[in-house]
Order: structure tokens, then sequence, then C-alpha cells
């Protein structure tokens, strides 16, 4: 990773974080020995770790519910992709925990070693023979095998996946967040290094999700499920051994009332008022003492003239309780949540997309030639690594050479704005489901010609006719994914960051469980109104062409919901009014106290 030059000031009051950060025992920290790349670097190191331990269960679960549990098609999808939703929805709960109680640092922890707890029993399940499903010998064909798991032994193995999810739950939203609060938005070194922390974040879990994907799908291919999921519970138990090294070094933001609350209160407040008219002079709506705002990781945010109708909230009529009368700032806060939950529901399908690829994906790949050289067969899953390679490749690219090229021209650090990388990947996403039906296509159009309708025929095409879905996907997320993370977290208020980025995990997760319910739906209905249906457990008599067709249409679709969602969404602190989505980007226009007890604006331009 490349290392920015961290300089700090002397010790002292100069030196000292300006964004209310502080040590675990709330103590004020000292820039210079504190944060930045640093502490960044244990955070960074625990996501390799970890994402080679989770994506060494999720790259190929499927392969082991269907060859191991005996599921077929649609049952072992939908049940991978409802583990994957409910391993990305559960981080609004570790989101909550961390901003209202416990705070991120510890909220981790405690999930951790959940987390590790769940890992070690599914290693369990697979090993000991009163737990992992019977075997019918090595010279049995799957379809010939009658030997099923016990109802117990599929209840353990659910079990310890959905510790799992449980655990991942509070690491996911906290993580991501607390490695950005390693910067400081007051000090501007600090904060260009944080405008390329979440494209080197990205990178350290597409090298973890390499190894998995490669490696331990090979291992659990060839030499068993024991091994295979043993080296990942390692991976993750050194994972947070790294993190905890680095403990000294982090900045801590302290929790505060819950996100949920706040936000409630304003919505409530506002409707209950829906009749009161908000004042001309914006002075008389109720904030709070200058002196209230001086208080460390206490943040005065302006009135800006987005969902006007919330400012009804902060008008001072009637009862003063907290469900009748907000602050300005609290309204503001509300307004800057609210309004990403259009951008939210235009990333549901991209996030059903990506929930393809260890699913149909590799089951096509089941089917195929799979020969490299005389000896070697490549795991279906293994075509997964071509994801995070291209994934990769394209953010060094990025990050490297198009972000400066652009930026001379457009003048954003970013190069382009996070609504325009987004689009950008949403484009990629249709191209790349339609590169998908072609490729399924080719593969039927060789199994009617030779004849191949058995359920357990093998395709005499290279595995690696898939290769340019997996590739143009892996292009695709490194614009989406990256840009959704990084724009979940930017337009967050401060207080919410963890909210902000359990958005970006929600919509992972509806995506999922989208995922499922239109492969149910279309499997289902097909069947009724169809010849055979699309989506049989026979895949040489399915129809996967037709589903990515219809997944390519609705993404397009989509991606015209994402432009009028774009083009109306307006950046935190945009001073040139509502210009629309290609109106500069800008930090949150907020006040925090100086540390000689004054209050400053601290409102300040990105571009």
């Amino acid at each position: 990773m490349a290392k920015v030059e961290e300089k700090g000031s002397a010790y002292g009051s100069d030196d000292q974080t300006q964004d209310g950060t502080v040590d675990l025992k709330g103590r004020p920290v000292l820039r210079s020995n504190t944060g930045r790349w640093t502490a960044c670097s244990f955070i960074v190191g625990y996501e390799v770790f970890e994402r080679m331990a989770y994506h060494g269960i999720a790259s190929n679960l499927v392969v082991y519910l269907t060859t191991k549990l005996h599921e077929g098609t649609v049952t072992s999808s939908n049940n991978v992709t409802n583990w994957v939703g409910t391993v990305w929805m559960a981080p609004l709960l570790g989101a909550y925990i961390a901003d209202a109680h416990l705070g991120r640092y510890w909220t981790f922890v405690i999930a951790s070693a959940i987390y590790l707890v769940g890992m070690s029993l599914l290693t369990l399940a697979v090993s000991l023979h009163a737990l992992r499903p019977p075997s019918c010998g090595s010279g049995v064909k799957l379809e010939d095998c009658d030997k099923r798991a016990s109802s117990f032994q599929v209840g353990i193995f659910y079990c310890a996946l959905y510790i799992i999810a449980v655990g991942t739950g509070g690491t996911k939203p906290n993580i991501s967040t607390m490695g950005a609060d390693q910067f400081d938005d007051y000090e501007p070194k600090e904060r260009i290094q944080k405008l390329s922390f979440f494209n080197w974040w990205m990178f350290s879990i597409f090298f973890g999700t390499l190894f998995s994907n490669t490696f331990l799908v090979y291992i659990q291919d060839r030499v068993g499920w024991t091994l295979g999921y043993g080296l990942p519970t390692v991976g993750l138990a050194i994972s947070v051994t790294v993190f905890l090294f680095g403990t000294k070094f982090y900045r801590h933001k302290l929790p505060s009332e819950s996100p949920f609350s706040r936000i409630a209160h304003v919505l409530v407040a506002a409707i209950r008022k829906w009749r009161v008219t908000v004042p001309d002079d914006l002075k008389e709506l109720h904030e709070l003492s200058l002196e209230e705002y001086s208080k460390p990781g206490k943040y005065r945010i302006d009135h800006s003239s987005s969902l006007r109708f919330l400012d009804k909230a902060a008008v001072k009529s009637g009862p003063t309780s907290p469900w009748m009368l907000c602050p300005v700032t609290q309204v503001e806060q509300t307004k800057q949540m609210v309004k990403m939950v259009p951008v939210l529901i235009a990333s549901f399908i991209p996030s059903t997309m990506l929930a393809q690829i260890g699913t149909l994906f590799v089951k096509q790949g089941t089917t195929l030639d799979r020969k490299m050289g005389p000896d070697f067969e490549i795991p279906p899953a293994c075509l997964s690594a071509f994801v995070t390679i291209f994934m990769l490749i394209s953010l060094v690219l990025y990050d490297r050479y198009f972000v400066p090229a652009v930026r001379k021209y457009t003048k954003n650090p970013r190069g382009i704005t996070l609504l325009q990388r987004l689009g950008i990947g949403l484009v990629l996403h249709t191209i790349t489901m339609i590169t998908a039906c072609l490729a399924e296509r080719k593969r039927l159009s060789v199994i009617q010609e030779k004849h191949l309708y058995g359920k357990k025929d093998k395709v005499p095409l290279t595995i690696f006719i898939l290769l340019p879905q997996f590739a143009l996907m892996g292009i695709a997320d490194s614009f989406v994914e990256t840009a959704k993370i990084e724009f979940f977290y930017d337009q967050a208020p401060e207080g919410m960051k963890s909210l902000g980025t359990s958005y970006f995990t929600t919509s992972l997760g509806i995506g999922s469980f989208l995922s499922s319910f239109i492969l149910s739906t279309v499997s289902n209905f097909t069947k009724k109104h169809t010849h055979k249906g699309w989506i049989l457990d026979n895949l040489n008599t399915s129809h996967f062409d037709y589903y990515y067709l219809f997944l390519a249409v609705l993404t397009f679709l989509n991606f015209f919901f994402f432009l009028v969602v774009a083009k109306y969404y307006v950046y935190n602190a945009d001073l040139r009014g509502s210009e629309g989505e290609f109106a500069m980007e800008t930090l949150p226009n907020k006040s925090i106290s100086a540390l000689d007890g004054t209050v400053e604006s601290k409102t300040s331009l990105i571009s």
C-alpha cells in the first residue's frame, strides 16, 4: 500500500484532533501519534484476513449445499442468498449498538468473538462424524447416493452459518467506519489522505477474497471441507489478533444518542406539526446554544433548503418535548440520512446482480469442461477469482491514472463525483448480464448439437467461456461497490457514520433477498406458463439465457431510475444550491468548537 507522508505538528493543543476523536479512555488524542495510515494498516490488515475467512465460506457454499446436503438449483441458490442477505442486513443492529451504546471498538471486539464461535462451529459441522452429512463413498455418483443428512446435522450447519451472520453484523458497519475515523476532516492533509482510504479499503477486501476464491476453493474441492473451512477459521483468528495489536493507535468517536431515535424524533415532530408554517427568518427556528456545540464530539450543521417539510420539527410552537421540538442540527442530520434513501433503493438491483456470482454463475461452471492440462481441473467457484482480479486491476488504474487525468478538467479531487462513478458501474452491470446471456446461449447450442440433455452430462465447452462475465462483473463492481461505501459514509452526518455505512450493507442484504425472490418467482412462473421452465435442477434443460436477459432488462430500467435520483440529489453543503447531481461535491457544512473554546465555521469545499 502506498503510504502517504505523515507529519504531525509539535505536541500540544495544536496537535490534538479537531473532530472530537478520543482514546479508549475518553481522553483527547494527539494527531502525531494516532490514527492516519499507521492505525489504518492494522485495520486494513484485519480486513484482508477477514475477507479470506468470509469468502472462504461464501464462495463455494452453493457447491456444498448441492453435493453434501443434496439441495436443488433454486433451493441451494436461495439458501445462499438468504444467508448472504442476513449477513448484510445484520449490520443495522450493529450500527445501532455502536452509535448509541458501546462505541465502534467494543461493538467490533464483541462481535468478532461471536463471529469466531460461528466459524469454529461450522468447521466442526463439516469435520466431526456425528455432525457432518454421511458419505456414500468416492465411487458413488451424487445422483445415486441415497444417504441424506439428518435434521440435526442440517440444523447445526445452518445454526453455525447464522451465528456467523450475527457476528458480521457487529463487524461490518464498524470496521470500515472506524478506518475512516482515523483521518481528521479538519486537517487538510488528513482530509486528502482520506479520499484514497476507501479505494485501498476495497483493495484489501479484494486481495483477501482472491486468496479464498483460488486457494481455499481448490482445497475444498480437491482436499476436503474440513481443511477448507478450518483455514478460514484460523484466518479469522489471525485477523482479530492483527486488529487488537493496533489498539493503542486508534482514534475513537464517542457513542451518542441512538441515530434511530434522533431521526424518529424529527419525523414524528414534523408530521405532528404538519399544519405549522415555517418562518421566513430561520433564526426563529429552534437550535441549541453555541456552548453546547463546543463540547467534544458535538457538531453544528447549518440549515439547508432541502426537504423543507422536516423544518417543521424545529418550529417553536406548543410542547417542547423531543417528540415535538428538535434543534436545526438534528433536523439537518435527519435530512442527510433521508435524502440518501432513494440512492439506497437504486442500489438494490446492482446488489442483486452481484448475488449471481456465487450462485448461478458457479452452477453454470459445474456443467462445463474444467480441465487445465491432463491432470488438473479448476473448481467452478475459482472463476470468482477473476471478479477479484479485475476489481483489483480496475481500482489501481482508476486511482492512479483515471482520477489524476480527469481531475485536471473537473477540479474534483475524486476525478468524478461518487454518483457518476456509481452510474458507470450500473451501465457495466447491464453489459455484464447481456454477456452472460450470450455465453449461456453458446452453452445451450453445444448441448443441442451434442444431445447432452442428461442432468450430469458434461458439456464439451471450456469453462473459460464464462470468463468475460466474471471479468466484467469485477470491473463493474470496482465502480459500484467502492462508490456506494464511500458515498454512504461521506454523506452521513457526524454521529451517524455507522448508520451511513450500514446503508451500504443494507443494499447488499436487500439485494440478496431480492435475488432469492426474483429467482423463485421466475422459476415458479415459467414452470406454470412455459413448456419446461427456465430454472430447473437439470441445468442442461434450463434456460439461464432467458433469465440473464430478464436481469439485463431489469438493471437497464433501474439505471433510468438512478438517473432521476442522481439528477435531484444535492450533496451536503452544496453552496451553489440545488443544481442536481453534477454540481460540485462538498464536505458537510458543520461548525465545531475550536480548542480554545470559540466556535469556528469549518465549511470547506472539496472541489
